[in-house]
């Protein structure tokens, strides 16, 4: 029998997967932070955006999807969320514009601004658009300034649920170091798999030297804040859920629910080896070119664990540093029984729709992009 419970639980494994893919799919951005470090000739950095360009609707398709399944779902979380932590997910979303403007103007006749005006706010959506979305991830472990009040939805003249205890609209994110930490690591992967896309669809020696090169510092410094990040995550304090649904500080919280769900584990360890074979055998082996298809569904599943370790195990997903018992949870904070059962149904369809992308994915990457494309005239 399918409980509601089993439906709390299902929805934010859709939403954990939702997280892993839009994760690996930020390799577009991560590409576009390359465009001028790898890209040294006009030729170079025009095939780097041809690359990124024939994906980045699916990076945001996949962002809205998202947002969109959580508001669905868990109604609660996006409210108080977007509600209150505002100022981050408007500059997620401007970034995001940057990105679609300047993919259709950078090469339009007559742009006043000139092609390297527009690769700039490439560049920046390339590298504020992770860092802001893991800073904002980060919380999901740390915890935000909000206060939750079910009752005052009777009250007509404020019929406000959640309130943000702090002025700073989310941005006090940035004062804590596990969520700076956790920013700079999904940058940096970002990045790291950005390059190993651009290796994969470009046929360009020159271009393919230069981006192994840089893949080395890149991995490097990946793994400094790897080891950081975790580091912290399994030795800090987390929100445990009893019962009852009280909400308390537990020591070791996420080692323990790492400890505690075999599977997870295995997940994340899975995932991390995948991840690390794609860029060793990048680095390595010369020549080599498929790294993207050992490290991206490597993130997906490491992505998915850390989405695991903070929603399961009777643990808050969303903790308020605020007021511990406003702290969101799977059963505080989802839809109705039977709004989750529709989406459920609904959500059969997801593997047609990823069937049909993989299908258009291969379509278009059938043959890698070399500079004979530009001779013709075929630019974003």
């Amino acid at each position: 029998m399918i409980t509601y419970e089993f439906l709390q639980n299902y929805w934010w494994f859709l939403i954990a997967l939702l997280g892993g893919l839009l994760v690996f799919l930020l390799f577009v951005q991560g590409g576009n932070a390359l465009i001028f470090l790898a890209g040294k000739t006009e030729d170079q950095r025009q095939l780097i955006i041809n690359s990124t360009g024939r994906k980045w609707e699916l990076t945001f398709t996949t962002l809205v999807t998202f947002g969109g399944a959580f508001f669905a779902s868990f109604p609660l979380f996006y409210s108080t969320s977007f509600g209150g932590a505002y100022w981050v997910w408007i500059l997620i979303l401007i970034t995001f514009v940057f990105q679609a403007v300047s993919y259709e103007f950078q090469g339009k006749a007559g742009n006043l601004l000139g092609k390297n005006a527009f690769r700039v706010f490439l560049t920046l959506n390339g590298c504020l658009a992770p860092l802001l979305i893991g800073t904002a991830v980060g919380t999901f472990f740390t915890g935000s300034a909000f206060v939750v009040n079910k009752n005052a939805v009777a009250d007509l003249s404020a019929p406000v649920i959640s309130r943000w205890a702090s002025d700073w609209g989310g941005l006090e994110a940035v004062a804590h170091p596990f969520n700076v930490s956790f920013g700079l690591m999904v940058t940096l992967l970002t990045i790291i798999l950005g390059a190993l896309y651009l290796l994969n669809n470009i046929d360009h020696k020159p271009l393919d030297a230069q981006i192994r090169l840089g893949l080395k510092h890149l991995f490097v410094g990946f793994l400094v804040m790897l080891v950081i990040v975790l580091a912290q995550l399994f030795t800090m304090d987390g929100f445990g859920v009893d019962e009852n649904g009280v909400v308390s500080m537990v020591a070791y919280k996420y080692l323990h629910n790492l400890l505690a769900m075999p599977m997870v584990l295995v997940m994340f360890l899975i995932g991390a080896v995948l991840l690390v074979i794609g860029v060793l055998r990048t680095i390595i082996v010369k020549g080599y070119k498929r790294g993207i298809w050992f490290s991206g569904p490597g993130t997906v599943l490491v992505v998915m664990a850390l989405f695991f370790l903070a929603g399961y195990n009777g643990t808050s997903y969303y903790p308020s540093t605020a007021d511990l018992q406003s702290s969101l949870t799977l059963a505080n904070s989802s839809s109705s029984e039977f709004t989750l059962t529709a989406m459920s149904i609904v959500s059969l369809v997801i593997p047609f729709v990823v069937a049909y992308i993989a299908y258009f994915w291969r379509k278009m990457d059938l043959h890698s992009i070399t500079t004979k494309e530009l001779e013709t005239g075929d630019k974003y």
